[in-house]
């Protein structure tokens, strides 16, 4: 067996591979990369980082983002979001974005893997999931980057926090929230309704 098919042997479909995962298997690894991303049998993503498609139905399947994100980053540690998941709150935001955000402890900037872009944001504390608590203090985290008219989603927002629950969304916003939206939050969270 050649140095080529042992290293085809370590490979997983599915899987996304750093450079430097697979140069402990060969001797060669850039030239061997080069031969199995011009057989088809990796996919390269971004400069130093690869991926052994898994065959669906519809032919080969790109990687689940949660494994590329692990891969890319070396760590668990992260938060996989959208701008679009705050439409789910119900507060007047509708425009779709083509892009994900990725809140994580080592990374910083615009990141495109095969044909898909991710902005990874480094910050010091985030959730280990997404609530609608989190959503609704990281819409107004990031409130002056969206396309929605920012008055009435805030009018919207106003409305919304009377329907959360309040302790949850206070400790949310002590934790996760910037100077603006504790600022914004902070007198909705105190008013006698709530």
């Amino acid at each position: 067996m050649n140095r080529l098919e042992e290293l085809k042997r370590h490979l997983k479909r599915g899987q996304v591979y750093r450079r430097d995962d697979l140069a402990k298997w060969s001797k060669s690894i850039d030239r061997h990369l080069d031969a199995l991303v011009e057989e088809d049998t990796l996919q390269k993503l971004s400069h130093g980082l690869y991926y052994y498609p898994k065959l669906g139905a519809f032919g080969k399947t790109p990687p689940e983002e949660e494994i590329l994100i692990r891969s890319f980053l070396k760590d668990d540690r992260f938060l996989l979001t959208s701008a679009n998941s705050y439409n789910s709150l119900g507060v007047g935001t509708t425009q779709l974005y083509n892009e994900r955000i990725v809140y994580n402890h080592k990374r910083h900037g615009e990141f495109k893997f095969g044909n898909r872009r991710f902005s990874f944001r480094m910050k010091p504390h985030f959730p280990s999931k997404v609530t609608s608590e989190f959503l609704l203090v990281d819409l107004l985290n990031n409130l002056e980057t969206l396309a929605e008219d920012s008055a009435e989603v805030l009018r919207n927002v106003a409305i919304k926090v009377q329907a959360m629950d309040t302790r949850k969304l206070k400790r949310y916003v002590s934790k996760y929230g910037t100077a603006k939206a504790k600022k914004l939050l902070t007198p909705l969270l105190e008013s006698p309704t709530n």
